[in-house]
């Protein structure tokens, strides 16, 4: 365990953070999951906008990469545009 003053409040903090972080980045899962398992074409599309700022502000803060961002974004679009 941490020995001094300032380890131990960078500890408290960074676990506050990863809670933090890993509550948005479920959310954000759930909500990707939830487009990808919908059949209904205008419902995918009206929740796409949400989900994509979702996602943008986890690469904002740096939950996860830009890439990683874009690649998710990419792959709702084309499944949103396969559906008929």
């Amino acid at each position: 365990m941490a020995n001094h003053a300032s380890a131990e409040k960078r500890y408290r903090q960074s676990e506050r953070r990863r809670l933090h972080n890993k509550y948005y980045a479920k959310t954000t899962r759930n909500a990707i999951r939830a487009i990808r398992n919908t059949e209904d074409k205008a419902a995918a599309e009206a929740n796409a906008p949400k989900v994509y700022a979702m996602i943008d502000k986890l690469a904002k803060i740096g939950v996860i990469h830009k890439n990683k961002a874009a690649n998710l974004k990419s792959g709702i679009a084309v499944y949103i545009n396969k559906l008929s």
